[in-house]
C-alpha cells in the first residue's frame, strides 16, 4: 500500500468519509499506514460490547476483534476506539487507531470521573430538540459547550415544527443568545422530507454528521427521513413530559443518500463537561468579555462592586436563565479540569 494516497477501494471508503480523491490525509496517517503495511483501512460504524462493527464500504460491516490493550478494564475509554474512528485491520483484527481529527465527548454519568466518546471524526453535531416540553434552551447550551468543546460545528434542528402548539419563532427569541454566537438554528418537521431538506447544506458528500439530543426528540424519525426508509425505531413519547424511551440503544454511522454519513446516538438526559471545554468558544463569549471589565480580576459576579456582569443582567442585556447556567457550567467545568488535570500527572 502506498501510505501517501488512499488505498485501493478508495471511492468505496470515500462514501463513508474517507479524505476526497487529491486530498493530504490527516496528521499522522500515512505514518500509521506505512508502518503496517499489510493493514487496511475501516471506519467503526457500529459498537457493542463484546467488539466493534468495521466497513471498508457502504456495506453493514463485520464484526472485528479489538486492541488486546482496549479490553482492559482501567484502560481510558477515550483511548479506545469509537464509532465514526478510522482504524487498520488485519484480517478481522483492528492493529492500530488512527488519529482522530475529532472527538465529541463527555464525562460519563456517575460518581467517578471517566470519559465517555460520543462520536469520533465528524464534521457537524445537530443538536436536536423538539418543539414541545423537551425544548429547553439552558440543556441546549449545555449541548453546544460540548460540542464546541470538540471543535466542531454544532446546527440545532427543532423537530415537531408540525405540531399546533408549535412556535418556531418563540423558540429562536428564546435562542437568540445562541443564533449571535454563529450556531445555525433550523426547524423541521421530521417526518416530511421537504422540510428536512432544510439540513441539506450540512449534509454535503464526504461530510460525517452526529445526532445528539434526548430520548423523545425525534432523533430517529429524523434519522429515517434522511435515510429515505423506516430503518431505526421509533416510539411515542409521554404527553405530560415529552420524555421519550431509548429507541436507540446503540451508536451507529449510517451512510446517507446525500453522500454524507450520519452517526445516530442514544437519547442523552445528563451531560457533564469534561474539563476542557471553553465558556467563550462554548458560546458564553458575550459574557465572558462582560468579565474582563469587572473590577476585580476574580470576580464571581455574585454581587461584588463594579461587576460589569451584574450590571448587564440588571440593565436588561444579559438574560437571568443564562447567566446562571453559565455560572453553574462554569464551576462544573472548573471541577472536572482539576480532576483532569490530576488524571494526567
Amino acid at each position: 500500500m502506498n501510505p501517501g494516497a488512499a488505498p485501493s477501494g478508495e471511492a468505496a471508503l470515500r462514501a463513508i468519509g474517507w479524505p476526497p480523491a487529491g486530498a493530504p490525509l490527516p496528521p499522522g496517517w500515512a505514518e500509521l499506514m506505512a508502518a503496517h503495511p499489510r493493514a487496511r483501512p475501516a471506519r467503526v460504524v457500529g459498537q457493542h460490547r463484546s467488539g466493534y462493527l468495521a466497513a471498508d464500504g457502504t456495506g453493514p460491516g463485520a464484526s472485528v476483534e479489538s486492541l488486546p490493550d482496549w479490553q482492559r478494564p482501567r484502560f481510558p475509554p477515550e483511548r479506545r476506539a469509537a464509532v465514526g474512528d478510522w482504524v487498520l485491520l488485519e484480517a478481522d483484527r483492528i492493529v492500530a487507531l488512527l488519529p482522530r481529527t475529532s472527538l465529541v465527548k463527555r464525562a460519563a454519568a456517575g460518581e467517578h470521573y471517566r470519559l465517555q466518546p460520543i462520536a469520533a471524526n465528524v464534521d457537524v453535531v445537530l443538536v436536536v430538540t423538539g418543539l414541545d416540553a423537551d425544548f429547553n434552551p439552558r440543556r441546549i447550551e449545555r449541548y453546544l459547550l460540548l460540542v464546541r468543546g470538540a471543535g466542531v460545528q454544532p446546527v440545532v434542528v427543532l423537530t415537531k415544527a408540525d405540531r399546533p402548539d408549535a412556535d418556531p419563532d418563540a423558540a429562536r427569541a428564546a435562542l437568540v443568545d445562541v443564533i449571535a454566537q454563529g450556531v445555525p438554528v433550523v426547524a423541521v418537521d421530521a417526518r416530511d422530507p421537504d422540510s428536512v431538506a432544510a439540513l441539506e447544506p450540512w449534509l454535503r458528500p464526504g461530510v460525517t454528521a452526529a445526532l445528539v439530543g434526548s430520548s423523545g426528540a425525534g432523533k430517529s424519525t429524523l434519522t429515517n427521513t434522511l435515510l429515505g426508509e423506516q430503518r431505526m425505531k421509533t416510539a411515542q413519547v409521554r404527553e405530560r413530559d415529552s420524555r421519550g424511551r431509548h429507541t436507540t440503544t446503540g451508536r451507529a454511522l449510517l451512510p446517507l443518500p446525500s453522500g454524507a454519513c450520519l452517526i445516530d446516538t442514544p437519547g442523552m438526559r445528563e451531560l457533564k463537561p469534561t474539563g476542557g471545554e471553553s465558556l467563550a468558544e462554548g458560546g458564553f463569549a458575550d459574557i465572558e468579555e462582560l468579565a474582563t471589565r469587572c473590577r476585580f480580576r476574580d470576580c464571581g459576579h455574585a454581587g461584588e462592586p463594579g461587576c460589569a456582569v451584574r450590571a448587564a443582567l440588571e440593565s436588561g442585556e444579559l438574560d437571568p436563565g443564562r447567566l446562571a447556567n453559565y455560572l453553574k457550567l462554569r464551576d462544573e467545568v472548573a471541577v472536572a479540569a482539576g480532576i483532569l488535570a490530576r488524571r494526567r500527572k
